[in-house]
């Protein structure tokens, strides 16, 4: 018995260090280099120095104030699209502001009154049906309708001017329903 004891307490121990031997001895992944383009060091380089800016290891160069004002202007210029390219559309023979028209006129002004050196134009169009004379008056109420609603809301009418194009200027060159409701709108242009 004592043989037997001794017997499993041997064999237990062989497997044990054979086990140990087997996980200590992992193999090795062998990584294959990859090519990398000049485009990705490019993105690498860049990507460590916004890691080294935000750590403080790397202090941004001075920005003089004539660039500082380039830059800014950059940002408003492509920031004016985005906040007053909404239109606003009228009904047939109209020139009284929807709900909906109102509420995109008061987006209009909160950027203009974030933005105090930009001005706008607003040009009134209309759909083709009626005279050139007729369109061009019709055009002419609906953007100054819109001045009238944005004054309302505080922006001077030093900073705005209308313009009428009528029918000249279609949005939607269709003649149906659909082409002419796209075509009865207010316009606004950004200028400095």
């Amino acid at each position: 018995m004592k043989k037997s004891v001794a017997l499993i307490g041997i064999i237990g121990l062989v497997l044990c260090f054979s086990i140990m031997m087997t996980a200590g001895c992992a193999k090795k992944s062998v990584v294959k280099e990859q090519s990398v383009t000049g485009e990705q060091k490019a993105a690498m380089a860049e990507t460590t120095k916004e890691v080294a800016k935000k750590e403080g290891s790397v202090k941004e160069e001075p920005v003089t104030q004539e660039v500082a004002k380039v830059e800014e202007e950059a940002i408003k210029e492509k920031a004016a699209p985005v906040e007053m390219s909404k239109d606003i559309n009228f009904d047939y023979d109209k020139f009284s502001l929807r709900p909906e028209a109102r509420e995109i006129l008061k987006k209009h002004a909160n950027y203009l009154v974030k933005n105090k050196d930009v001005n706008v134009t607003i040009e009134g169009h209309c759909d083709e049906r009626g005279t050139s004379e007729y369109n061009l008056a019709l055009g002419e109420r609906r953007a100054k309708e819109a001045m009238k609603y944005l004054k309302e809301l505080g922006i001077s009418t030093k900073r705005m001017k209308t313009v009428s194009y009528g029918k000249e200027k279609p949005l939607d060159p269709g003649h149906n329903e659909e082409a002419w409701a796209k075509n009865r709108r207010d316009h606004f242009v950004i200028t400095p």
